[in-house]
């Protein structure tokens, strides 16, 4: 086997630049990017994915020298991250909703180390988000991510990434959408959590001795777990709504 005809300039510039494609991904796109995965792991990943997708690499279009390899490594990896954004906005409805969630029940000191981000968040954001990954994972979010990269080098060469003012536009949309549709999943406990504090206002002033810490407390929380057991489903169901609106719209950049 000749090498030579292997190792030239155009395959081993493609190579990099489509082993910096599937890199970004897994530094940004929900699931691929979990803390909890080792980053040799990723890197590994990435590595065998771009072996395995080599087949399938356009030409490339522009010359090679180095200003033109930094523009289009730089390309590549700006593609990885807005398309980990996206996903991440449609990802977030459900933290953000979770996150008024613990608010309204009082259980915002309650924290732990999550395993998907590495930061400290409060118990009901922690268990919402393990619960969207699941989702996730049953809609087969890492086939699709794949199957869009496999689409992506049939239409978006190597390096020739750029961001247009629809994508800028959409983006901004995505993260408005984000605290409505946050604040809409939160709105059934957040009411009944207003109502609550506005009955035990009243059983106050007409009962002196109710006592809020030992009573009020503990039934405001019981309500609100109720609550959020009817609305869990419904809160998936919009999940996999805004991540199939996220994909669909990823659908044309081509």
């Amino acid at each position: 086997m000749n090498y030579a005809t292997i190792f030239t300039d155009t395959n081993v510039v493609g190579f990099l630049l489509l082993f910096f494609r599937f890199g970004s991904l897994f530094i940004a796109v929900p699931i691929f990017s979990h803390q909890s995965i080792p980053m040799v792991i990723k890197s590994a990943m990435a590595f065998l994915l771009t072996i395995v997708f080599y087949s399938s690499m356009p030409p490339l279009v522009f010359e090679i020298n180095l200003i033109n390899l930094i523009i289009a490594a730089l390309s590549e990896i700006l593609f990885g991250l807005v398309i980990g954004v996206i996903l991440q906005l449609a990802f977030h409805v459900i933290t953000f909703g979770a996150s008024m969630i613990t608010f309204a029940m009082g259980f915002s000191m309650a924290s732990a180390i999550d395993p998907q981000s590495g930061v400290s968040m409060p118990i009901i954001e922690q268990f919402l988000s393990l619960m969207a990954l699941m989702v996730l994972f049953s809609l087969n979010l890492h086939h699709w991510m794949l199957l869009f990269i496999d689409s992506s080098l049939s239409h978006i060469p190597l390096g020739g990434f750029v961001m247009t003012k629809s994508l800028v536009t959409y983006m901004i949309q995505a993260s408005a959408n984000l605290f409505v549709i946050g604040f809409t999943i939160a709105f059934p406990i957040i009411a009944l959590s207003w109502l609550a504090d506005i009955i035990f206002g009243m059983l106050m002033k007409t009962m002196p001795q109710f006592n809020l810490l030992v009573i009020g407390f503990p039934i405001k929380i019981m309500i609100s777990f109720a609550v959020l057991i009817a609305i869990l489903a419904s809160s998936m169901l919009i999940l996999q709504g805004q991540m199939q609106e996220a994909f669909n719209w990823l659908e044309k950049l081509f």
